[in-house]
């Protein structure tokens, strides 16, 4: 293995020899260093740790980078993993190294509460050192091409946790910084492990068709190397087949087997110079015929990660289309290596100087609009706004404005400006009047027709924007417009999300429990909350389930106390009393009943957390009987309930079962479940729904089974005050034509 190990060392010292050779020393230096500290460490599949820095500074080598990178890529793994320190590296190598190595270094060991926040913390962290120094984001996409070379090795569940990452947020990145190979290597290795079936599939598929494939792209490149020889046109020309997951892709939208799928190849046509470009694009379109409103001019138009080309496609003389992609050398090397030859071009300037370039505003855009956005929102909307096809639209003035496909006038109008977008009243498109759900094409002049007396943006525009730019500076606007409006918005939503999990506000804003709940949404108090999901910048969903979770736990702790009070009270009174005949349906007696927010009252507890048994569903009037359970407070179950009363008699479970009683007091309404057999007939739903709606009675639930003996069997989960609503439901339900039975879920 050492001899292996230093022999692909040698091989990266070919690969830097263009280094100065004290550069080259410092390099060695670095070998050493990172060796000697990854000592003892293996790799899941059994190899020294030391041979993945060294395959990632291959891979920076091959970029063309500069000796600082290759030093960071040996090194990016020891602060994190080794006892080396940031100061010694700086000290060792220099500061600029320490600090490309803690710009790649993953975050600290912090707890998350979700996938999603933990990816926007990590992508705040790399986007925030890119903009420092773009070497740090080169260096992080070479780490992640040989870890998903290397995914293999990993358990399937990581395999698949990996791979989905690398293609929702690494390919995407390189992508976007125009790093094409790394990009397609990253695409295809992931594919393998979300979808090997398929990847197989088609890579088996390409393979039985090489030879058609390379005696096609041959014959065509032989055409066009003729061509230009003709014309005295200097170039190279090569084709390609696409990679297996842009295959991929086209048959899933499409719905395509692989010998359905025609726009198979690529050619590339590179030439010396943007003139010959366009000359070669003539000879093209006189050779085979043009697919109309395929060309695309990137030359004239450059894309946002700097990509530069014509693409046309055509159809040769066997009836097959195919790409032609003409470009120059530097074209070629920017299309290939992206960003990381754009910065082989600016080493003349400063790191500080060539992160605020233009070529990076999409880095602070990225930053700028992670503002007051929760992390799920962020990272899926991430994809459409930097990765997703793009359109290009054309100010009056003839300036170029990229957008994600699909955006709207409103995307358009904040991408301006800020101002722009909130003093907007409409927009044109190629002179003409559209709506604020227009979706523009490539090419289209848009005007914003702005107003001094504007109201601001609608909340409706949050749903109609497509990028992230728009809808955080639409959520900005009303965060610091619209306070009382965001607290009255938030405040509903929220007491929507609580109704809908089987809580009340009551419940939450309990003196002893607001404390901890706020603590748990991180808020400081119910009207920040409420503001903060107002105007976006919080789900009310997530906040609700976060209280209930941290009721859930407060609730248990209140259960181990209630349960250890009472086993000291009997254990006192030498005796204990029988629980089923301490049993009853009665109503607490004034004096000692104890009130509950639940409509429930639990024998010796205030303010207990009440669940409702889904089983049998009680409501006031029925007989009940309460349940300790172990982290979910008391659960209340009708006392006929099977499981009431089969658990009543479980050896170890008697003395968790205690006294319950409805509150006369209350006016909440509760959930229950019927279920209802009838002969099938056309219609019998909407009758069924429209005796509830008579009853004034609200459904929360509808299921419909068709039963093989030509029956039906109807579920209604309906929402009631007592009982005797649903004596009155079930006799009005029993009048509908064809129903023979009607029945309370139990058990």
């Amino acid at each position: 293995m050492e001899d292996r190990l230093q022999a692909r060392y040698q091989e990266l010292e070919e690969k830097i020899k263009n280094l100065t050779e004290e550069d080259r020393l410092r390099v060695r230096n670095a070998f050493q260093y990172a060796k000697g500290h990854h000592e003892g460490q293996l790799r899941k599949d059994g190899s020294p740790y030391i041979t993945h820095p060294l395959e990632v500074a291959h891979l920076v080598a091959e970029l063309g980078l500069d000796a600082d990178s290759v030093i960071a890529a040996l090194l990016h793994d020891t602060i994190e993993d080794t006892d080396a320190t940031h100061e010694e590296v700086a000290k060792r190598f220099s500061e600029t190294v320490a600090d490309l190595v803690e710009g790649v270094t993953k975050l600290n060991k912090v707890k998350y509460t979700s996938t999603e926040e933990k990816q926007m913390e990590n992508l705040r962290k790399m986007l925030m050192a890119m903009a420092q120094d773009v070497r740090v984001i080169l260096i992080k996409i070479c780490d992640r091409v040989h870890n998903i070379r290397t995914l293999e090795f990993q358990s399937e569940k990581k395999q698949r946790e990996k791979a989905l990452e690398t293609l929702e947020i690494y390919a995407p990145i390189a992508h976007r910084l125009g790093m094409q190979r790394m990009k397609w290597e990253m695409e295809d290795q992931s594919l393998k492990f979300l979808d090997p079936v398929a990847y197989q599939e088609i890579s088996d598929d390409l393979a039985a068709q090489a030879k058609a494939h390379a005696a096609f792209m041959e014959h065509i490149q032989d055409e066009i190397t003729s061509r230009l020889e003709k014309e005295g046109i200097k170039g190279t020309v090569y084709g390609r087949v696409k990679h297996v997951y842009s295959i991929y892709r086209k048959m899933y939208a499409q719905n395509k087997k692989l010998s359905e799928i025609f726009d198979l190849y690529a050619f590339r046509v590179i030439v010396d110079d943007t003139f010959t470009c366009y000359r070669v694009l003539g000879d093209i379109h006189d050779m085979y015929r043009p697919v109309l409103g395929r060309f695309k001019d990137y030359i004239s138009t450059p894309k946002p990660n700097m990509y530069q080309s014509l693409h046309t496609t055509v159809i040769g003389s066997e009836g097959i289309p195919f790409e032609v992609q003409i470009r120059t050398w530097e074209m070629h090397h920017m299309a290939e290596y992206g960003v990381a030859a754009h910065w082989k071009y600016k080493q003349g300037l400063s790191n500080k100087q060539l992160g605020t370039e233009e070529t990076f505003a999409w880095v602070r855009r990225l930053l700028e609009n992670q503002q007051d956005t929760e992390a799920e929102e962020y990272i899926r909307t991430l994809k459409v706004d930097l990765f997703a096809d793009e359109v290009f639209v054309f100010t009056p003035n003839a300036d170029v404005i990229n957008l994600p496909a699909g955006a709207t006038p409103i995307d358009f109008a904040y991408a301006i400006h800020s101002a722009v977008g909130n003093s907007m009243t409409g927009a044109k498109v190629n002179g003409r009047i559209v709506g604020f759900d227009y979706r523009l094409k490539s090419g289209e002049i848009v005007e914003v027709i702005t107003s001094k007396n504007a109201k601001g943006p609608s909340r409706d525009w949050m749903k109609l924007a497509k990028s992230n730019q728009a809808r955080t500076k639409i959520r900005q606007w009303f965060k610091r417009e619209k306070r009382e409006e965001n607290v009255a918005h938030g405040r509903t939503m929220f007491e929507g999300e609580v109704k809908r999990l089987g809580l009340t506000i009551a419940m939450l804003t309990a003196e002893n429990m607001l404390p901890h709940i706020l603590e748990k949404v991180r808020f400081h108090s119910l009207e920040e909350m409420y503001a903060a999901i107002g105007y976006g910048g919080a789900s009310a969903q997530k906040c609700a389930n976060r209280a209930r979770e941290e009721l859930v736990h407060q609730d248990r702790q209140q259960a181990e106390r209630l349960a250890a009070e009472r086993a000291e009270q009997e254990a006192a009174a030498g005796e204990k009393e029988a629980v089923p005949a301490a049993l009853d349906s009665g109503v607490a007696r004034p004096g000692n009943r104890k009130h509950s927010v639940s409509g429930v009252v639990v024998s010796g507890m205030t303010e207990c957390m009440v669940k409702f048994a889904k089983c049998c569903t009680p409501v006031p009037g029925d007989p009940i009987v309460g349940f300790i359970t172990r982290g979910f407070g008391v659960s209340v179950h009708r006392a006929d309930c099977p499981n009431a009363v089969n658990g009543m008699s479980r050896p170890g479970e008697q003395d968790r079962w205690i006294k319950v009683t409805w509150d006369p007091d209350s006016l909440n309404t509760y959930k229950t479940s019927l279920d209802l057999i009838a002969k099938d007939r056309h219609g019998l739903a909407m009758d069924v729904t429209t005796v509830m709606a008579t009853a004034k009675i609200n459904i929360l639930g509808m299921t419909v089974n068709v039963l093989p003996d030509g029956y039906t069997k109807i579920n209604l989960v309906v929402e009631v005050r007592a009982q005797g609503e649903v004596t009155t439901i079930m006799n009005k339900l029993n009048q509908v034509q064809g129903v023979y039975q009607v029945s309370r879920v139990s058990g």
